[in-house]
């Protein structure tokens, strides 16, 4: 029986880096979580610990830090570009490079130029695979939280000795989206599309009379791809944040969903696809991410 090494990245995984930036008495910041990953001929480090073409990720670290002063950081989508090309075209032994980018969100405070306001937990994300010549952008948003109070059912489900949900044909649909979409190639205004794409899957999922979140979701990918042509496919993960109602009667209250018990957990994951049926084969694009 032989051994052999298999498919293999090293990297340094979640670099925070602020930016500040001073046009006069008017700052903006940017405010990124950074990944860097890096494949190619790397056997030898493996199999014998010869380091000679390891670039650290120390130094990894490092450039990230250098890039962002040296031009502008701009979208994330062209700085983790910028950086997955350096790292492949400054190392012989690297042949693929993968970059995942978290952008945070800050607010300004109202009528001062340099100070802001952290915004919600959502997230503005990027992962970009550059192979050789060729490159890859996946982006998408994470923890958007959405509720709706109505509009929503979920009936019709097979029933069986274990069943002890009831129907109903009024609920409270609540989810935190993780939303990625695959660019069919690098010719976009990065931030117009990501607005655009994220006001698409809010109208989705406020305008959908859903009768399961399976629905919903298949929705909000369908109106994405309708309206953009330049993205391929909607991957999307989303929990069921469940909301029960809450049995009042002991109390000689009647509970008309007015009033629910938010339970964080165990929750329904419903994750699923929407693509164009002649979609190019995703290729590395989707090894940049975990499968969801």
């Amino acid at each position: 029986m032989g051994i052999v090494l298999g498919p293999n990245q090293y990297g340094k995984a979640e670099n925070r880096l602020v930016v500040v930036s001073r046009d006069g008495d008017v700052h903006t910041i940017k405010d990124l979580t950074v990944g860097t990953s890096l494949r190619g001929d790397l056997a030898d480090t493996h199999l014998t610990g010869d380091n000679s073409k390891v670039l650290a990720t120390d130094t990894q670290k490092n450039t990230v830090h250098a890039f962002a002063k040296q031009a502008p950081v701009g979208e994330i989508e062209d700085f983790a570009l910028r950086l997955g090309r350096h790292f492949v075209s400054s190392q012989e032994a690297i042949t693929g490079a993968r970059v995942l980018v978290d952008e945070h969100s800050w607010q300004r405070i109202e009528d001062n130029g340099h100070s802001f306001v952290g915004g919600s937990a959502e997230k503005r994300t990027t992962a970009v695979t550059v192979d050789g010549p060729r490159a890859w952008v996946v982006s998408g948003v994470r923890d958007l939280v959405v509720l709706k109070t109505t509009g929503s059912e979920f009936h019709g489900f097979p029933r069986d000795e274990y069943t002890t949900l009831p129907e109903t044909d009024d609920r409270v649909l609540a989810t935190s989206v993780t939303a990625r979409w695959r660019y069919r190639d690098e010719d976009v205004d990065w931030a117009a599309s990501h607005a655009a794409i994220r006001r698409l899957l809010l109208g989705a999922f406020a305008a959908k009379h859903s009768l399961s979140l399976q629905q919903t979701l298949y929705a909000m990918g369908e109106a994405v791809l309708l309206d953009r042509p330049e993205v391929a496919e909607v991957r999307l993960s989303m929990p069921n944040k469940h909301h029960f109602a809450v049995d009042l009667s002991p109390f000689g209250l009647e509970n008309h969903n007015e009033v629910f018990h938010a339970a964080d957990r165990p929750y329904g994951l419903i994750e699923g696809s929407v693509l164009r049926d002649d979609a190019e084969d995703a290729g590395l694009a989707w090894y940049s991410l975990p499968e969801f």
